[in-house]
């Protein structure tokens, strides 16, 4: 495991809680030299019984955007941890520039171990909740520890390239070739798609002020790392043994739900479960409240079940 230096003290930058809820931001600092942004929801009277760490989705970030999850599972009785990835949020590095994604992986991996290998944490269970782009960084992070994490929620994961969409081999080939070059190079457009991922008109008013989300185009090299990862995911949803639970919006434009029920149907897993949700969107937390209720319902009653009991062997696929 690589070594963080932790920047506490002045980097200290907030320490906060409501009247239920502690919440704390901390900068640390990767084997790299980069500064990243980290965040924390805990309980502000009791032990949490189990710990959640989230992965957010490109161009995105945690602690606005993963604000009001954080507080329902904290209320729910679970501590929850973020990390911006390196060029995103408030963490240093060029921004939405993903060099590597094998590193993006090994920080999460790095600081989530760190947080668990705590004496008070050792003997507490440990889930994770990947967002779009983060459910592949969870699935990857599942790869290199096969045994560690007890289980996750994947939300419109990116797992596969939609056979519409996958380029061809040449194609593939000459983006290497031109990576190689002129890998910071932001040539490839990206429209503002808030407008097709969140159905609640208010929501889409929340993204658009929220300063710490990206909104230009992508570098070439991040586009050539998203795509290289989804296809190597894609050969290997197989070696997926973990419990999860994989929701999906059945309008999603973004993500493509058949994928979250070819990883349902490829994974290994004992203890699997897929819910698509028709009509709703990619944000599946950021549709009109009382579809988000029903989500939120989804995924407690699914921690629930497992954080206080051993997983079982369950295979459910609902269309809800």
């Amino acid at each position: 495991m690589s070594e963080f230096t932790s920047c506490r003290g002045s980097q200290l930058v907030m320490d906060h809680h409501s009247e239920d809820i502690k919440y704390e931001e901390e900068f640390i600092v990767n084997s790299r030299g980069t500064k990243l942004f980290t965040c924390r929801w805990i309980p502000q009277n009791f032990q949490p019984k189990a710990l959640i760490f989230i992965c957010h989705g490109i161009a995105a970030e945690c602690s606005i955007s993963m604000r009001d999850a954080a507080a329902r599972m904290v209320r729910a009785g679970y501590g929850v941890y973020g990390i911006d990835h390196e060029g995103h949020g408030r963490s240093s590095g060029r921004r939405c520039y993903i060099p590597n994604f094998s590193d993006i992986v090994t920080d999460c991996s790095d600081s989530f171990m760190s947080i668990c290998e705590k004496p008070e944490n050792r003997e507490k269970k440990r889930f994770l909740y990947g967002i779009s782009m983060g459910g592949s960084v969870a699935l990857l992070l599942h790869k290199k520890s096969p045994d560690y994490w007890d289980g996750a929620i994947l939300l419109a994961p990116m797992c596969k390239v939609s056979d519409d969409m996958k380029p061809h081999p040449i194609v593939v080939s000459a983006l290497t070739m031109i990576c190689a070059v002129v890998p910071s190079w932001r040539i490839i457009p990206t429209p503002d798609i808030i407008d097709k991922v969140c159905k609640d008109p208010e929501m889409r008013k929340e993204v658009r002020s929220n300063p710490y989300i990206y909104r230009g185009k992508l570098p070439l090299k991040t586009c050539h790392e998203l795509l290289m990862v989804s296809l190597d995911i894609e050969k290997n949803l197989n070696q997926v043994t973990m419990p999860f639970l994989v929701l999906h919006g059945g309008d999603d434009i973004v993500t493509d739900p058949s994928v979250s029920k070819l990883l349902f149907e490829k994974a290994s897993s004992r203890d699997k479960t897929f819910k698509l949700y028709p009509g709703m969107w990619h944000a599946l937390t950021a549709e009109f409240p009382n579809d988000v209720e029903r989500v939120y319902s989804d995924i407690i009653t699914w921690l629930e079940e497992r954080a206080n009991n051993c997983a079982a062997s369950v295979s459910e696929m609902t269309n809800e």
